[in-house]
């Protein structure tokens, strides 16, 4: 049985699925959201984030960016959402939020220096004077990658009642700050597996401070977990809110 890549509406279909509302990522970001007028939600997804603000209550702009259109299709059950279809390389905006964010770990997905700059600089033509930045990374310093194995799956059960195994395997030796890694999506109600190769770089908390101050960004607030604790060497995240340096 020969592998194949996983289909853009298949991985659309299982992501809330795989990443439920109400984690504790979800309560740290959803009060930053509706504290601000206007967000810019990057690498958005199926717009989790944005939909649950609205439904709060939030009565601003709010917008919502994404490179996969199966995705963004999930997130049009919302039409009171700008949605658009596209990144940080493709489309532009000039001081037009109070905030932006990043979650799932996308910020991850900057894998060189030059692609980081130039998503930085993006998110740093967007905000306006006062905006802030938020979003936040592995910490590499808990190598949590060493977990990502086929020894722990996810298990999941779709609308159609497919009953779907989630485990990733992980690219061995791993060798300085990329992490490269197979994700496996399997079914018994499937002819066979699919598969999602990625790769994420896992910057350490002084790098991203450089990053950051380069691009007119400056470190406001850390935080090692959704907990608000302070970022250690055992800390899982390395959760940062970052304005502009106008602020």
């Amino acid at each position: 049985m020969v592998d194949r890549l996983f289909s853009e509406a298949r991985l659309a279909e299982l992501y809330d699925l795989l990443a439920p509302w109400g984690e504790p990522d979800d309560r740290f970001y959803l009060p930053l959201v509706m504290a601000a007028d206007s967000v810019l939600d990057v690498g958005c997804g199926t717009g989790q984030l944005l939909r649950e603000a609205r439904s709060a209550g939030h009565g601003g702009r709010l917008c919502g960016l994404d490179p996969a259109n199966a995705m963004l299709d999930v997130a049009r059950v919302r039409s009171d959402i700008e949605w658009i279809l596209g990144d940080l390389t493709t489309v532009s905006f000039d001081r037009e939020f109070d905030l932006i964010v990043m979650t799932g770990h996308a910020f991850q997905v900057f894998i060189t220096d030059d692609q980081l700059r130039v998503a930085l600089a993006a998110i740093r033509a967007a905000l306006t004077d006062s905006g802030r930045f938020a979003f936040e990374t592995r910490n590499p310093l808990a190598r949590r990658w060493e977990r990502w194995t086929a020894d722990y799956p996810m298990d999941v059960v779709t609308a159609a009642g497919d009953a779907v195994r989630y485990t990733n395997e992980v690219e061995l030796p791993v060798e300085g700050d990329l992490v490269s890694f197979t994700s496996r999506f399997t079914s018994p109600s499937w002819d066979e597996p699919q598969l999602s190769h990625s790769t994420l770089r896992f910057l350490d908390a002084a790098a991203l401070a450089a990053f950051l101050t380069e691009a007119g960004l400056v470190v406001d607030e850390r935080f090692g977990d959704w907990d608000r604790s302070p970022l250690t060497t055992t800390s899982p995240e390395i959760i940062t809110i970052a304005p502009t340096t106008d602020c």
